[in-house]
């Protein structure tokens, strides 16, 4: 029996979480699958957690992508720093008001195919060490990739959990009455 490497337990765990936050979504009924929260959060539905996930995945890609031509990619994106994260996670949020939940999991789920090829596309080698590559800068492939897939697909999924919990409890309360 092969022994399991680190890249293997990042493609396994980002696979199975991903499904995870899908079932979730899944248990509430499609009719009801737009409700918003009310919540003094920025993400008070599927969509805008959903949408949230698709931008870092597009952010990585676009990180990944001017890294390996040899350019210094603009983190977290241009015009922002990490200590402004929070104004880029609300624009995010501004900027996809408009799209329907459907259309969400679509993109969500072709960048999460095209973010699990990039990372199949690596040895565990490549993927683990530090500094491998420049654009790294001293950390490694494994931190931006497990950042922007697992552990964000953890936090999705609790944010979904309480979600799908405040639909579920609302539709409860409609079978009393």
């Amino acid at each position: 029996m092969t022994e399991v490497n680190e890249k293997q337990n990042l493609l396994m765990d980002s696979d199975k979480y991903f499904k995870a936050l899908l079932e979730i979504i899944g248990s509430v009924p499609s009719r009801k699958r737009t409700i918003s929260i009310e919540t003094d959060e920025r993400d008070k539905n599927f969509r805008d957690v959903i949408m949230h996930l698709y931008e870092w995945h597009a952010m990585l890609e676009r990180w990944y992508r001017e890294g390996m031509d040899g350019d210094v990619p603009s983190m977290p994106a241009p015009g922002y720093k990490w200590s402004t994260i929070k104004l880029l996670n609300k624009k995010t949020w501004e900027n996809y008001q408009d799209i329907t939940l459907n259309q969400a999991l679509k993109k969500l789920k072709l960048s999460h195919d095209r973010v699990m090829d990039l990372i199949k596309s690596h040895s565990n080698e490549e993927i683990m060490t530090k500094k491998y590559y420049k654009w790294t800068k001293t950390s490694n492939l494994y931190s931006y990739f497990a950042a922007n897939t697992s552990k964000h697909y953890v936090w999705a999924i609790n944010k979904c959990e309480a979600i799908a919990e405040y639909i579920h409890h609302e539709m409860n309360k409609e079978k009393v009455f």
